[in-house]
């Protein structure tokens, strides 16, 4: 019993014990970062200066370019961090911290990304009733919403995994503190709680999923009908991106956390946390803002 109250950390996993490739691990890292960060950043800066942009679609892709800034903010610092100090360890509370930030802001990014489609359906299928249905008191409680249940959901996550008593090996086997990684130090092999708060996250996520899907059958039949082409593509091209970048997140998220933890090839899991971590938090300002005709004119001006 002495084990279970003795872990006051954990180790993660070093990309290499080559200072070549860690180098490397660096580089590629604080370069993927940086452009996450200014991305990001520029979109928020933008909305929030900009009255032209203060509109709902606008709102919510602010809260989604901060939810970005913040979800990749939760571990990839950490990790260059870690590289350069040559130190992989992370505190007992710290790694905590990690999985409670981690899925807020993921469980959080997925239904501000389901308000974005709600928007586009409204603006779409019931344009002339856009903005009763939409008003700014209607956004803001979606986005409050959005975050609350994220942080219900973060913290359900954090209460039931570190409830497990954990002994034996400190290395998770990820670069950050995953949920995946720590079942399999844990001692005990009972996961209810933690199955329970898994099954509660995965209906609300595909509750999501089929409100999109419903959503978009109807935005497209509703497009089709569009008599010129212009029309068309202004519609589709509101459209697209934000179903681009749900289902890369979905997609690379569900394929890391569905899978069997004890079952799981850690190579894999890695690959796969590097694409949901990373990938979308970077990817999205660059579809939101080269693609976006009311993003390039604030751009001008705030560089002028």
């Amino acid at each position: 019993m002495a084990n279970l109250t003795m872990i006051t950390g954990f180790l993660l996993m070093s990309f290499s014990n080559t200072w070549e490739l860690q180098v490397l691990h660096i580089m590629l890292f604080l370069l993927i970062y940086l452009v996450a960060l200014m991305g990001n950043m520029l979109i928020f800066i933008l909305i929030s200066v900009d009255v032209h942009l203060h509109t709902p679609m606008y709102f919510f892709l602010k809260n989604l370019s901060f939810l970005d800034l913040c979800f990749i903010t939760v571990t990839v610092p950490k990790s260059i961090a870690n590289s350069l100090s040559h130190s992989y360890s992370i505190s007992y509370l710290g790694c905590a911290t990690q999985v409670f930030l981690g899925i807020l802001f993921a469980a959080s990014e997925v239904f501000i990304l389901t308000a974005m489609f709600y928007d586009r359906y409204v603006a779409i299928c019931q344009p002339l009733h856009y903005e009763m249905i939409m008003k700014y008191e209607s956004c803001m409680k979606m986005a409050v919403a959005s975050w609350l249940t994220g942080g219900i959901i973060g913290l359900m996550y954090a209460v039931s995994t570190f409830s497990l008593p954990f002994c034996g090996s400190k290395e998770i086997c990820q670069f950050f503190c995953d949920v995946n990684s720590l079942f399999r130090i844990a001692c005990s092999k009972t996961y209810v709680a933690v199955d329970v708060t898994i099954a509660i996250g995965s209906v609300l996520v595909i509750l999501c999923c089929i409100f999109i899907a419903v959503s978009y059958s109807q935005i497209f039949s509703a497009v089709i009908k569009i008599p010129t082409t212009e029309g068309q593509s202004k519609a589709f091209s509101t459209c697209l991106p934000h179903l681009i970048i749900l289902t890369v997140f979905v997609t690379t998220g569900a394929m890391a956390y569905l899978k069997p933890p004890l079952d799981s090839d850690t190579i894999v899991d890695l690959l796969l946390s590097v694409l949901y971590t990373m990938v979308p938090p970077t990817l999205n300002p660059v579809i939101y803002s080269l693609r976006n005709k009311d993003m390039k004119p604030s751009m001008k001006k705030l560089i002028a």
